[in-house]
């Protein structure tokens, strides 16, 4: 016989939750967005580890340090410190938004649930459910002209095709994204793990044939570009910010990956090890191979997919190739079609299962690609680069993320002092359907970045907007808070 109320255990500090028809008939439940059991939470400091790597190693973290000389006006040394110094700082609110999820096992939008309300949370999620489409699309064009360059050496006739075989590649990698997604989180857990060995020595190998190429003391002595005499310390945190904002995605939905992690110590000391070296050690190998690109091919080139197809060897083409493939789809899979599969069920639970939200999360990312993908069939001709939208829609939209962080940690922090109604954040009757000071600390911050871009004394607020967001977010929300406390605020757990 069914049981009617839920019932919530606790072992070691981890929270489980037997779901009764309270919480079963409940329209904001199913199966994939339930609390995780704790014999599911199976990922260890290594799991955490090489989510990371794999994550990490990607073409868009190698052309970070290009991004930082040519965008923001940093020297190589500067913009390698600024990779390192931003990765450090983002552990902070990827640390402490992972607490909850590890807790009580909860994906990142059910946990918005609490600070956003039931309903209310659907917002926030969509807000990141786009970007981490955008950068699906992004990183599947990669894969694509990956898979194009492996089987152009190959097959010769395969480089006839071009653009179209570009296109026939993205197709393919976007089917293989998905299939790895519906099969669940073990597959990305396994994919994770075995990838991360092999994308270290990708790294070490493109090294090891740069290195003769590239005087290191040259590449540092390169002057920035910024006008003479500047300071750098607004050029340093302008970058310091559109870093932190690379993965500031993730610090929202860290939750989705940290309800699988078996303890607080494992998915602390996990991303302690695995985010910030990893990111720095490849980001400084873009920042290598960019410089030894000239005398590796001739040309100045910037992403390392590209770069490998200029060499002549039709085998270590194919290698390299099938190498990037993994990691693209190491990274494309747990950083950008996780989040977005989650934020899709949150609208309507019921209604839209994993597989379905997988497949929206595509249909979401192609359309977002339809205009390159069209271009390179020769349909349409434009100068609307790839790269522009890299370098400024999607790193200037991730920072407008920070307020959603701030707003998040304060939350469960302090106001509701780590303890939440698991089965309450399941049904409609104990936390609001909107949670008004929630929009509130999001909406002014958000305001404020956008006024700032039409004033040269606020410009400020822009540069720094990861920071001045989430700081200014967190503070806003805490003040109504404490002001005027809701009823959830102070209930404890069930």
């Amino acid at each position: 016989m069914q049981q009617i109320r839920s019932q919530v255990t606790e072992r070691d500090g981890l929270f489980e939750l037997e779901a009764g028809s309270d919480v079963l008939d409940s329209p904001r439940y199913n199966h994939d967005m339930a609390p995780t059991k704790v014999h599911e939470r199976t990922w260890n400091k290594w799991h955490i580890t090489a989510l990371w790597v794999g994550m990490a190693i990607c073409v868009p973290t190698y052309t970070l340090g290009g991004v930082l000389t040519a965008y923001f006006g940093l020297s190589v040394g500067e913009a390698l410190l600024a990779i390192l110094f931003a990765n450090i700082i983002v552990l902070i609110p990827l640390t402490l938004n992972a607490f909850p999820g590890t807790k009580y096992g909860i994906p990142f939008p059910v946990l918005l649930r609490s600070s956003f309300g039931i309903l209310g949370s659907n917002i926030p999620c969509l807000i990141r459910a786009l970007v981490a489409c955008g950068w699906f699309g992004i990183q599947t064009m990669f894969g694509g002209l990956a898979i194009h360059l492996f089987l152009g050496s190959v097959f010769d006739d395969w480089k006839a095709l071009g653009g179209t075989g570009e296109v026939i590649g993205f197709m393919v990698f976007w089917a293989l994204n998905l299939w790895v997604v519906i099969r669940g989180a073990d597959s990305i857990k396994w994919l994770e793990t075995l990838s991360a060995p092999l994308l270290v020595l990708v790294g070490v190998g493109l090294l090891v044939w740069a290195m003769p190429n590239v005087s290191m003391s040259e590449l540092m002595a390169i002057p920035a570009k910024r006008p003479e005499g500047a300071s750098v310390v607004s050029y340093f945190a302008a970058g310091l910010t559109a870093m932190v904002g690379f993965w500031a995605t993730l610090s929202l939905n860290i939750p989705d990956f940290s309800r699988y992690a078996k303890s607080q110590k494992d998915q602390i000391v996990g991303q302690i090890i695995g985010l910030p070296l990893t990111m720095f050690l490849f980001a400084s190998l873009g920042v290598v191979m960019t410089a030894a690109s000239v005398k590796l091919v001739g040309v100045t080139v910037s992403d390392p997919v590209t770069l490998i197809g200029h060499i002549q060897s039709p085998v270590w083409v194919a290698l390299a190739m099938a190498l990037i493939i993994i990691a693209t789809l190491s990274t494309n899979t747990a950083a950008n079609i996780v989040s977005p599969t989650n934020d899709f069920q949150n609208v309507a639970p019921k209604i839209i299962n994993r597989t379905k939200a997988v497949i929206l999360t595509g249909l979401v990312g192609l359309a977002l690609m339809a205009h390159e993908l069209l271009k390179k069939l020769g349909l349409i001709v434009s100068d609307l680069s790839l790269e522009t939208v890299y370098s400024n829609w999607l790193l200037g939209y991730s920072s407008l993320l920070g307020p959603i962080a701030g707003i998040m940690v304060v939350d469960y922090f302090l106001i509701k002092k780590q303890q939440l109604d698991l089965a309450g954040l399941y049904r409609d009757d104990v936390y609001p359907a909107w949670n008004w000071f929630g929009f509130i600390a999001f909406g002014v911050p958000v305001a404020l970045t956008l006024l700032s871009l039409g004033s040269d004394a606020f410009s400020w607020f822009y540069s720094y907007g990861w920071f001045t967001g989430s700081v200014l977010g967190g503070l806003i929300y805490y003040g109504m808070s404490v002001m005027r406390p809701s009823p959830t605020a102070v209930k404890s757990a069930v």
